[in-house]
């Protein structure tokens, strides 16, 4: 009897075993959303400048490709011998100052590319709230040069509410289940086309789903230095690896289904 009851708890720890080294290779998705910005009507440059290096760090994506010095140009350590972006963005532009030259560069990106890189940036008004771009301003900014943007630049009713709040554009997690709208909320569309419309960084959408299934599809979306589409290796790397944080399960799956049955 003893040996048959020690053979069901060693099946037993097999198979929870098993089951347990499953959960931990499936990815976790979290639905958090984004850290929202505490400033005030009186928030300091200082204030401002440290709120937009957590931005730059961690939500807005930014270290995935500036400061590798290949798809784009370094911000926060030299460039061409011109200094940190700090240092230099004054001069980027006749008759554009550093402030609205950096403001300019994270939501209209392609109206000045640095010669040498790719227009692959997209823009970053579609991820991150107006108090949080100029956040990120006032910490480019003060990498080599004087911080210019202050409390006045932030929404109009200030506080923290304010901040909080979401872009237009869906910066912060939505409840939308619509994948279209998932698609140009999470910037998408600055490197994959659908439709005729968006960037050339990644593989179009149109026709996803007749070349990957669905299971390629969520990976790419979740793990996507996971595998580089031929035709664009030197775009590798180029996709934020935080849609895992900015989409919950249910949109997860509603933008792989639609994207899989783009046939």
């Amino acid at each position: 009897m003893w040996r048959t009851n020690l053979r069901i708890l060693a099946l037993a720890i097999c198979v929870v075993g098993f089951y347990t080294a499953i959960a931990h290779v499936i990815p976790q998705l979290q639905s958090e959303v984004p850290e929202a910005l505490a400033l005030t009507s009186d928030a300091s440059p200082e204030a401002l400048a440290s709120a937009g290096e957590k931005i730059y760090a961690g939500s807005g994506g930014c270290t995935t490709c500036h400061g590798l010095g290949t798809r784009a140009p370094n911000l926060l350590t030299d460039h061409a011998g011109q200094g940190p972006i700090g240092a230099r963005c004054g001069s980027r532009k006749q008759g554009m100052d550093c402030k609205a030259y950096l403001h300019e560069s994270l939501v209209k990106p392609a109206a000045f590319v640095v010669p040498g890189f790719e227009p692959i940036m997209p823009d970053m008004s579609r991820q991150l709230s107006p108090d949080q771009l100029w956040a990120v301003v006032a910490y480019l900014q003060s990498q080599g040069g004087d911080v210019t943007v202050s409390a006045s630049d932030l929404a109009p009713a200030g506080g923290a509410a304010a901040a909080a709040a979401p872009a237009p554009s869906g910066a912060a997690l939505t409840a939308t289940l619509d994948p279209v709208q998932l698609y140009n909320e999470k910037g998408c569309v600055g490197c994959h086309q659908l439709g005729g419309k968006g960037g050339q960084v990644g593989p179009p959408f149109d026709h996803i789903g007749a070349q990957r299934d669905a299971n390629y599809i969520r990976r790419s979306i979740l793990e996507p230095n996971a595998d580089t589409a031929k035709g664009y290796e030197k775009f590798a790397g180029t996709m934020p690896t935080m849609f895992g944080q900015q989409l919950s399960a249910a949109q997860l799956e509603a933008l792989v289904k639609y994207l899989a049955s783009r046939k």
